[in-house]
């Protein structure tokens, strides 16, 4: 099942299963999946900076995490900006509470070695999981380019899946993420573009259901408060933390700083700006509900007065 499908969950089970778990000594529930920019969590869990009053449900993908909101199996997730907009507007009213990381060269566009410019992909085809933060990569590259989606060939590919479409000569070009890019890297192909190139639009979040901020706010506060002490561990025991990232996604400690060196992790300040109302995150989230739509990957834009909420930030990690 593809996350389009994971997506067209009705709100009618959504309703149905959403009971469970409104309990208020029951912990929130907070769906997260292997990434850098949520490895804070994991640290925090790790080193028990996460009370009782939240539970991490551990995936594999950003899709199992959707699908658990859509159903009322989750209160929070860790997901992207573009991501939280498709659930919201599947039916799930959401606030960001905080934004973890900011691509800014994490996402890439890698082609083979006869594209050498943004408009040598028209007439292309270019593997892309459109159903994820990808496409959103891809539309910026295409405007950029000053193409249209049918100016190219989409390939809507899983990046799991677009080695063996390069190595089987199906596609020309891969909109992807680390590990893939390395290893196109590595089979022939060249780093065209990458999300430094637009910065300020590739956003990671965490984000709640309206219904666990009005219930859940201290199990909420928890969850962001034990972010930001994983985050500081991160960044100021960056040694101590590599290795343990390392270990736990199977990877080498330099893999874990190059992923590093791809992202922008905001800390308290950076975040009070972001989640301002009428801040970045809102302005961004309207260009891009804009395209989701335009590109028919979101039926309608999500209705709200107010996408974020600072609230939940602490003073202080003292």
């Amino acid at each position: 099942m593809n996350r389009r499908q994971f997506l067209q969950l009705s709100v009618a089970a959504l309703s149905a299963l959403g009971l469970a778990g409104c309990s208020k000594s029951a912990p929130l529930r907070a769906g997260i999946h292997p990434w850098i920019g949520y490895e804070p969590l994991y640290l925090a869990e790790e080193f028990g900076w996460l009370p009782d009053s939240v539970r991490l449900v551990k995936h594999s993908a950003a899709s199992d995490s959707m699908a658990g909101l859509l159903a009322g199996e989750l209160d929070a997730a860790a997901l992207t900006l573009d991501e939280a907009l498709r659930v919201y507007a599947e039916g799930v009213p959401l606030r960001v509470v905080t934004v973890t990381n900011v691509s800014v060269g994490a996402d890439v566009l890698v082609v083979k070695p006869s594209i050498t410019s943004l408009a040598g992909l028209r007439g292309q085809p270019i593997a892309v999981e459109l159903g994820g933060v990808s496409g959103i990569m891809l539309f910026s590259i295409l405007e950029r380019a000053g193409l249209s989606t049918d100016q190219v060939s989409l390939v809507d590919l899983p990046v799991n899946r677009h080695l063996s479409a390069w190595q089987n000569g199906d596609i020309e070009a891969s909109v992807c993420y680390e590990p893939t890019a390395s290893v196109l890297e590595q089979a022939g192909g060249t780093r065209l573009f990458d999300s430094s190139h637009v910065p300020d639009t590739i956003f990671d979040t965490l984000i709640v259901t309206e219904a666990a901020a009005r219930r859940k706010p201290g199990s909420v506060r928890d969850l962001v408060y034990g972010y930001f002490r994983g985050q500081h561990h991160l960044v100021r025991s960056m040694h101590d933390a590599v290795y343990r990232v390392a270990t736990r996604q199977g990877i080498t400690p330099d893999s874990v700083r190059r992923s590093l060196a791809t992202v922008m992790l905001p800390e308290l300040a950076a975040n009070q700006r972001y989640l301002a109302h009428h801040g970045r995150i809102e302005v961004v989230a309207k260009r891009l509900s804009g395209i989701l739509v335009r590109e028919g990957l979101m039926a309608s834009h999500p209705v709200y007065e107010r996408l974020c909420d600072p609230s939940f930030l602490p003073r202080s990690l003292s």
